[in-house]
């Protein structure tokens, strides 16, 4: 019986190949490029699984976690983002996640943590925290003060006492917009 899969990450390409790949791996995968279509399409196929983008156009993928889990509260989440950082891999265990991945993880990784028995972020969550530098922690700093902010640039601006066009130019050095 093949699994039901929800991918929703923005990048059209990369939900392509990893749809391609998992389908191959007995995934039925059912892909989303943000909130609204993914919850629209669990309402649907009620998934197994969830692999879910951080850093999307509107909503944070953190937002999406305790949707699915209310609706399906037996689904697996995994969180595979390019920003991974501390702050935010708890933030989404702490929604329900069961695993937080950096990307690129390897289908195998994917996989593997899809379907262990039990979550353990601690061997997922790869951020470089070996080098904790002034940068990684401002841009977790940022990151935080925009969820709590829902993403809005401008009361992120002010929230954290900067300039708008400051934050926007910050997070474009991170690849955060």
């Amino acid at each position: 019986m093949l699994k039901k899969l929800l991918l929703v990450d923005d990048d059209l390409e990369y939900c392509k190949v990893l749809a391609r790949v998992l389908a191959r791996r007995h995934f039925d995968v059912h892909v989303a490029y943000n909130n609204v279509d993914a919850l629209a399409i669990a309402q649907d196929i009620s998934p197994d699984y969830a692999l879910v983008d951080l850093w999307m156009p509107g909503e944070s993928g953190l937002h999406l976690i305790p949707r699915l889990k209310q609706a399906h509260p037996d689904i697996r989440i995994v969180v595979l983002t390019g920003y991974a950082n501390v702050a935010t891999a708890v933030e989404a265990i702490k929604l329900g996640a069961i695993h937080y991945l950096s990307k690129p993880a390897s289908i195998d990784d994917i996989e593997s943590t899809l379907e262990a028995e039990h979550g353990n972020p601690d061997q997922a969550v790869d951020t470089d925290t070996n080098t904790v530098t002034l940068d990684k922690i401002e841009q977790a700093h940022i990151q935080n003060a925009l969820l709590q902010n829902n993403g809005n640039i401008s009361e992120t601006a002010r929230f954290l006492n900067m300039h708008r066009r400051t934050l926007q130019r910050k997070l474009a050095r991170f690849g955060s917009t």
